[in-house]
């Protein structure tokens, strides 16, 4: 069986599991397959942006799903004028380089050679930059937040576009902690009110103007951003970067579109074969996934406040919050009472929101005699963003 059916069996089985079968149901192609394909992401930029790459390998789909990250590989940019630089391993399994200057009569390719020796290369590719982004823009709909971009090319050349983007939102906590969990009063700088999230694409989002008069893309839909989600219940903020792509790199996005985010009926697309332009050169029969395209990218933010968006949204907090109290030693009453030590020991799950004083003739001064307390998730925003604010936040 050759290796690009394999992986379509991966697909198949896996729509499968998730759309209705009453049973799990694994082939014997599964549990055969040992080899772990290696993955390649990213473009290689000019001076709009880092050249980013990502490695990592597939795994088989009745495994715990995790990302294999490819580390301490050799990765090279060349060009069909016998220029080269290395990236260097940022992260692990990820590649960097900064911007550099793309010479457009040059070809440009990918060399990797992975630490078990093995050695993958990419066709050489011509240099296509992307056109400005026109705008960004957003449509409030009952359902949410619909963000666009609006975009074209007068020389009528580009014809083919890809786009990603990064998402950062401010949230804060669903209940205001005055203390820590020491006990003592928060500063300006300890609170854990207000923080920020981010987030990236995970799904394809390419066009084409090939049937068009005219280069131009019109309200391409980027993102919907539900009613409901705490990402608009205060400030949001996209960033949508803009690929330029050749023919052949848009196929090779609308066949894993078609593979990844359309099967699930007897009316979608059949899996299809892997279109990329990488090779194994240890290996030629051997699966590559990823297609490089080269070129500057075009990028552009915008800033979506609550006050602009429909009164009837409403955000909900992805937990469930309760409150309770922890007392001092000398105001526990009953086995239900908590005592505050709940709150002050190495890694307690609660958090302190606020003190409590009981009132005499039960009263100790000094300070409060119990505290409100509730679990992180629902008093320490931390716990699912941060609290230092971007430099681009405005």
């Amino acid at each position: 069986m050759r290796a690009s059916f394999k992986i379509l069996i991966f697909l198949l089985v896996f729509s499968n599991l998730f759309l209705g079968c009453k049973k799990a149901f694994f082939p014997s192609e599964i549990s055969s397959i040992s080899t772990k394909y290696l993955v390649i992401e990213g473009v290689i930029n000019g001076n709009s942006d880092s050249t980013i790459i990502k490695i990592s390998r597939t795994q088989k789909i009745d495994t715990v799903p995790v990302v294999n990250k490819e580390t301490q590989a050799i990765v090279i940019i060349e060009n069909d004028g016998n220029s080269s630089f290395n990236l260097i391993e940022t992260q692990p399994g990820i590649y960097k380089s900064p911007p550099k200057s793309l010479d457009n009569s040059k070809k440009y390719r990918l060399r990797i050679k992975t630490s078990d020796n093995k050695e993958y290369l990419s066709d050489f590719v011509a240099v296509k930059d992307s056109p400005p982004i026109d705008s960004v823009g957003f449509n409030p709909k009952l359902e949410g937040v619909q963000v666009y971009t609006n975009s074209h090319d007068v020389s009528n050349k580009t014809l083919f576009y890809r786009w990603d983007y990064a998402e950062t939102w401010q949230f804060h906590a669903f209940y205001r902690s005055s203390y820590d969990n020491n006990l003592n009063a928060r500063n300006a700088n300890e609170q854990v009110y207000d923080c920020f999230g981010n987030d990236t694409s995970n799904v394809i989002t390419i066009a084409n103007t090939t049937k068009l008069i005219s280069d131009k893309i019109f309200q391409a839909p980027i993102v919907l951003i539900p009613a409901n989600s705490e990402k608009i219940e205060t400030k949001y903020s996209i960033i949508v970067k803009q690929y330029a792509l050749t023919s052949d790199a848009y196929a090779f996005w609308l066949n894993l579109q078609n593979n990844t985010e359309k099967l699930g009926s007897i009316f979608d697309v059949l899996p299809s074969e892997n279109l990329s332009n990488y090779h194994c050169i240890s290996n030629p029969t051997e699966l590559v996934v990823g297609y490089l395209s080269v070129g500057n990218t075009a990028s552009k933010r915008i800033f979506i406040n609550s006050s602009e968006l429909l009164a009837s949204y409403s955000p909900l907090y992805p937990a469930v919050c309760e409150i309770d109290t922890a007392f001092q030693g000398d105001h526990i009453k009953s086995e239900k009472n908590q005592p505050e030590s709940i709150l002050t020991t190495p890694n307690s799950p609660f958090v302190p929101i606020m003190g409590l004083y009981i009132p005499p003739p039960n009263y100790i001064s000094g300070g409060p005699t119990a505290y409100s307390y509730s679990t992180k998730l629902c008093g320490d925003c931390s716990i699912r963003g941060t609290t230092k604010q971007p430099l681009f936040w405005k």
